[in-house]
């Protein structure tokens, strides 16, 4: 069966709200590990990873940072205005260039109590260390999904980002029903967070402290860093009756030279992927390669002994954008080696540094893993892409993996529980 026949309604399961984590452990590591390998469940928990992993494993981590994206506007009746930042408008070539921009941004948001908005702007005074800061909001225009919105602000030194860490509110998913309170700023933060971008945590990586990696390093299992902006669109529902009738959301990755290296490297070994941000990641830059060298075999490149190498044809970085269908609509006897050898030349060549683009991968069942080996991740909702993602990775076993851990007191979604999921 195509993915795109899938029904959703195959992929539920009930979870009665008690079991939702609504705040972490107070230590991170002490969450429990479901471990399943060869239609097997083990339990221990996150200090005990490294007993799990063979040496010379590859961990991959998103590092991308949640920005405070929700910004209240309160007017002179006292109503309050919610505008919570998604993404930047395209006008910006990416998340990090937008997030460094002074004065003013155009960002695609969502707004809470829209109707009350009848005034042309919205004013905010922000109070920030021996200055003061006035951010004014103004509707360009209402789309279907979003608004985009103009935000400025009077001070010429401060960044967008730096604005939001003052002026706005951690975005906490809905489905914790509670208000964002202060210690959420640290708990809803990977420790190894480093760029903004993100309106929702990679929360597989939250179980992460700094004795874990060193317990991890001890067995020569190291961490590689990508980034994946994770949209709001993580937590949109699947709503239609097959997969096919499903937008797949679309996010910002952005992936070095060295990141491809390693992967090439470690190919032989296993490669682990912390949260489904980090193995959609991994897995567009191998389609990435996939559709660079279906190209570039068709404008007659040659191939050597080193994989292919690029004599000449353009491509640009917005034509490797992975879209929702195209791991299963391009060619699938490609190695990783290969694939990802075909992106690295191709960088070198046109001397790139860094892939900065979007991508709508959708992992479903009916997709094979073609770089990672295995997945850390968290316990999620029913019906939802990621659950699609679980079942691709494990099969239909998934019904028994959320049935051993609902049976046994697992904690589930962001500040919940996780697993140690091998193919």
């Amino acid at each position: 069966m195509h993915p795109k026949d899938i029904s959703i309604d195959n992929y539920s399961y009930h979870l009665p709200e008690e079991k939702i984590a609504k705040y972490p452990l107070e230590e991170r590591d002490n969450s429990k590990l479901l471990v399943y390998k060869n239609d097997t469940i083990e339990v221990s928990n996150y200090k005990n990873l490294a007993n799990f992993l063979p040496e010379n494993t590859l961990l991959v981590f998103n590092n991308t940072k949640v920005v405070e994206a929700r910004l209240l506007f309160e007017k002179s009746t006292g109503s309050i205005i919610e505008i919570f930042c998604l993404e930047p408008h395209e006008q910006y070539p990416d998340i990090t260039i937008a997030m460094l921009q002074k004065q003013r941004v155009i960002w695609k948001c969502l707004v809470g109590g829209a109707k009350k908005w009848k005034d042309s702007i919205l004013v905010k005074h922000i109070k920030h260390q021996d200055f003061s800061i006035q951010l004014s909001a103004k509707i360009i225009e209402k789309k279907t999904d979003f608004f985009l919105i103009e935000l400025s602000w009077d001070n010429t030194e401060v960044t967008f980002a730096e604005l939001l860490h003052v002026a706005g509110i951690i975005p906490l998913p809905p489905y914790l029903q509670r208000a964002t309170e202060e210690k959420d700023k640290e708990t809803y933060q990977t420790i190894y967070a480093k760029h903004d971008g993100s309106v929702a945590a990679p929360t597989a990586g939250l179980h992460f402290t700094k004795s874990l990696f060193t317990n991890l390093g001890t067995k020569n299992i190291h961490p590689l860093y990508i980034t994946l902006h994770v949209g709001a669109g993580t937590f949109k529902p699947v709503k239609a009756a097959t997969m096919q009738e499903h937008e797949m959301h679309a996010e910002f990755i952005d992936v070095n030279k060295f990141a491809i290296e390693q992967l090439i490297i470690n190919a032989n070994n296993k490669i682990v992927a912390t949260g489904t941000t980090s193995v959609r990641t991994i897995e567009s830059l191998y389609w990435m390669g996939v559709k660079l060298r279906y190209k570039v075999e068709g404008e007659g490149l040659e191939v050597n002994g080193e994989g292919w190498k690029l004599e000449g044809g353009g491509f640009t970085i917005e034509e490797l954008s992975i879209k929702q269908w195209d791991a299963y609509e391009l060619p699938q006897n490609i190695s990783k080696q290969v694939a990802l050898q075909t992106l690295l030349d191709w960088m070198n060549e046109t001397k790139v540094e860094r892939i900065v683009c979007k991508t709508q991968i959708i992992i479903a069942p009916g997709y094979r893993l073609k770089v990672a080996d295995g997945l850390i991740t968290n316990f999620h909702q029913p019906q939802s892409t990621l659950l699609l993602l679980i079942a691709a990775i494990v099969g239909d076993n998934w019904k028994k993996i959320y049935d051993y851990a609902l049976d046994n007191n697992f904690r589930f979604l962001s500040y919940g529980d996780g697993s140690l999921l091998w193919k």
